[in-house]
């Protein structure tokens, strides 16, 4: 086992510190990459995460936030046909997501930009596997802590980029 001096210990350490709270920074601009600036703040609010909260425990469970994203998509797939186009993933008529969501986050979902984004395979069309794939990897990215992982905190839901947190 190698032995640090109390010097270089210290410095390892230091080190490491460093680079975990570069790779959180980084983590933050990945989500940012992985959407839009609107989705991600749009998603990253107070009002959205009590609304996916449906136990009130001050918690989203990945549970949780698949219930919501599948009640999203049941939205947005006007015809029932367990895919979405254009028409139907933009439109901002009929069966709106902000009815049980917030303005911000529909705005910022309901673009040709995260449309391209979810849909992975470049039809023109996000399949329901598609946009549950997509929401479990933006749950995933946001699931940063180490002490109640699988759940989504304050700390991680409103994470990044000057999202209002009060």
């Amino acid at each position: 086992m190698l032995t640090l001096n109390p010097i270089r210990r210290t410095v390892a350490l230091a080190i490491c510190a460093v680079a975990l709270t570069a790779s959180f920074a980084a983590f933050a601009d990945d989500m940012v990459s992985f959407a839009t600036a609107g989705y991600a703040s749009g998603l990253r609010t107070p009002q959205l995460m009590h609304k996916i909260d449906t136990d009130g425990d001050g918690m989203v469970s990945k549970a949780e936030w698949l219930a919501f994203q599948e009640k999203v998509f049941a939205t947005l797939d006007k015809n029932k046909n367990g895919n979405v186009d254009a028409k139907e993933f933009i439109s901002s008529t009929g069966g709106d997501v902000a009815s049980f969501a917030t303005g911000g986050y529909a705005k910022g979902l309901r673009t040709p930009e995260m449309m391209h984004k979810i849909d992975t395979d470049g039809d023109g069309m996000v399949s329901h596997d598609e946009y549950i794939a997509y929401q479990s990897k933006v749950f995933d990215m946001m699931d940063t802590s180490t002490s109640h992982k699988g759940m989504l905190g304050k700390e991680e839901m409103l994470a990044t980029g000057g999202a209002n947190t009060h």
